[in-house]
């Protein structure tokens, strides 16, 4: 009997925030129009209680799972998403919206500014954790839907299912933030620095005025590569490249001898054919910007019809778990239901990402979203 399998996903798109009706951001700053590009699988039950939002991380899309047309990035969660999987579409009407300032068919700083005509560019307002969540709950509110049955999301999507409970809290009824944390520490804000300098330090930046012509491409790959180090553990660059030359090494230079430069190399300049320099600006400062850490983002009532389930990974030194682990600590204060897994992953930060290591996260989630209050 051959496996169920999803068929051809379409990207879609809604627009809002018109001229006189645009868009309050939390900077104060009214903003529009807003464009937002996304996907869903599965089919929506009668009384439409059935949805999970899925939120992306930093460079993620909505092009979650699925066979991929001309358009579309590779899928990213393609091993938890679908028939009989943890998120079943055959039970859940799986969704996922990119987020404003992104790059992937939601309004940033390089779509078309309808009023010069141009790309917006550095035109494009500031950003918050708080407007994507908003402007989700918008997309939310226009497919018809009152509650949904989970938000879920790993890293800044993490966060991002956060900031949805903490803004809609009668709106959701479990919440599975992976890999994530209240607020970014000095050290994580520092990283997000030096690839930010890195990318205004390229003199194809232009003060972000480059669309049309040279792009920043050695900025945004550093920038990439410096990031891309955190994703992992030392445990993963050991077993997969420790301290092996390539093939091709012939002397001591500056070169790419080891197989872990050309690697870092290869993902940095990959990653500038798909993303956008300054959407990596304004998506690092609005992750920096997020702050859940006082326990006032809890209703005094408590969240008595809300479950969590928060996921750490061992090997994880980007977003260690001591930080999930407050943010259960806040939970249980309240006495609200939270549940706290920990899994010995190896690949570092990127392991709710990788096929090899997702047997327990796909297990926890699939039973821990099949369980009601």
């Amino acid at each position: 009997m051959t496996a169920k399998t999803l068929g051809k996903i379409e990207t879609k798109y809604f627009t809002f925030a018109q001229p006189s009706h645009e868009f309050k951001l939390e900077s104060g700053r009214t903003f529009g129009p807003i464009t937002v590009a996304y996907e869903s699988y599965g089919q929506l039950n009668a009384d439409k209680s059935n949805t999970i939002l899925v939120m992306h991380a930093f460079s993620g899309n909505a092009h979650v799972a699925g066979p991929v047309s001309e358009e579309q990035d590779p899928p990213w969660w393609d091993f938890m998403v679908g028939p009989g999987k943890a998120l079943d579409t055959e039970k859940y009407f799986v969704l996922c919206a990119n987020v404003i300032g992104g790059c992937k068919g939601t309004t940033g700083p390089s779509s078309m500014n309808p009023k010069t005509g141009k790309p917006y560019a550095l035109d494009f307002p500031l950003i918050t954790i708080g407007d994507m969540v908003r402007v989700q709950k918008t997309l939310i509110d226009h497919l018809g839907i009152k509650k949904l049955h989970g938000v879920i999301g790993g890293s800044m999507g993490g966060m991002l299912a956060l900031q949805w409970v903490a803004l809609y809290p009668d709106a959701v009824e479990c919440v599975i933030p992976i890999a994530a944390t209240l607020k970014h520490s000095p050290q994580q804000i520092a990283f997000n620095e030096v690839g930010r300098q890195a990318i205004m330090a390229d003199p194809a930046w232009n003060y972000g005025n480059y669309y049309g012509g040279a792009l920043p491409e050695k900025g945004l790959a550093v920038a990439r590569m410096v990031g891309h180090i955190t994703y992992m553990s030392n445990d993963s660059m050991e077993k997969k490249f420790s301290r092996r030359l390539k093939d091709d090494h012939s002397g001591f230079k500056f070169s790419a001898d080891f197989e872990v430069e050309g690697y870092l190399q290869h993902r940095g300049m990959s990653f500038v054919k798909r993303f956008d320099a300054n959407s990596y600006l304004y998506i690092t400062k609005a992750m920096d910007y997020f702050d859940l850490s006082d326990a006032k983002w809890i209703p005094p009532q408590g969240l008595p019809n809300v479950r969590f389930l928060v996921i750490a990974f061992k090997s994880d030194w980007l977003y260690p778990s001591v930080q999930s682990q407050e943010m259960v600590r806040q939970l249980k204060m309240r006495q609200i239901d939270a549940t706290y897994c920990e899994i010995d992953a190896s690949y570092g930060h990127d392991s709710f990402l990788i096929e090899s290591e997702s047997e327990k996260q796909s297990h926890l989630i699939k039973h821990f979203l099949a369980k009601r209050k």
